[in-house]
């Protein structure tokens, strides 16, 4: 844990998981709505993969699309 201060209070900075997310199947016949998803993940081409903040929001997305992406933890 991190300690910084703010306005002379000491805050603890908590360590942020991240996700690496891999597109392994293609986005071609797939509904719009899924191309768009993986494109607001990051990932642009077949097998990029980009690195996420856990955040629900990208848990949402990553669920939307789970049949076209892998998923694991990074540690820092």
């Amino acid at each position: 844990m991190f300690q910084w201060r703010l306005w002379g209070c000491v805050v603890a900075k908590k360590k942020v998981k991240r996700l690496e997310i891999t597109q392994v199947r293609s986005g071609i016949g797939r509904p719009e709505k899924h191309r768009r998803t993986i494109r607001a993940l990051g990932i642009k081409r077949h097998q990029q993969s980009v690195i996420q903040e856990d955040t629900p929001a990208v848990r949402g997305m990553i669920n939307q699309v789970s049949h076209l992406v892998s998923v694991k933890e990074v540690e820092e």
